[in-house]
């Protein structure tokens, strides 16, 4: 399934699969090798604590080209009149002015101000204009926003 991603956040699964695979994966074999050497392979806590790490490191790089391969670059447009997944916003409500950027859920960082586009606050922002307010039902109740600027 495609997930939407930017260029510097699929930059950043492209490293983290490098590092997978050009520096993780031979420090894996390595202590494999090392605690096969052990001895008992049945009674042999690092080598299975090795297997176990190997296991995680090969099916997370597999995770990796997965996402690669089947992702959506975002850019924002400069000059669109609309919100759009890549657009950052400014808004205003009742907690003062914030900004978010409309991410694809897999660079979603709500503490950093990107925020998925299949998230409530997400969602009803897509396709709104400058000055367009929505309604978000929150844990805290509902919350008002105006947005007051669309890049």
């Amino acid at each position: 399934m495609s997930q939407y991603y930017s260029p510097q956040g699929l930059e950043k699964l492209k490293q983290e699969l490098e590092e997978r695979k050009k520096v993780l994966r031979p420090q894996i074999a390595s202590k494999i090798s090392e605690s096969a050497e052990i001895g008992d392979l049945k009674e042999n806590a690092e080598y299975k604590d090795a297997k176990e790490m190997q296991a995680f490191n090969e099916g997370r790089i597999e995770e990796l080209e997965d996402i690669i391969k089947d992702a959506v670059i975002i850019s924002p447009s400069d000059h669109s009149e609309v919100v759009l997944i890549g657009s950052t916003i400014k808004v205003s409500s009742k907690h003062g002015e914030n900004k978010f950027t409309i991410v694809g859920s897999g660079e979603s960082s709500p503490t950093n101000g990107f925020i998925s586009n299949e998230s409530p606050l997400g969602l009803a922002f897509l396709g709104r204009k400058k000055d367009d307010e929505v309604e978000v039902k929150t844990p805290g109740g509902i919350v008002k926003y105006k947005i007051t600027e669309i890049a």
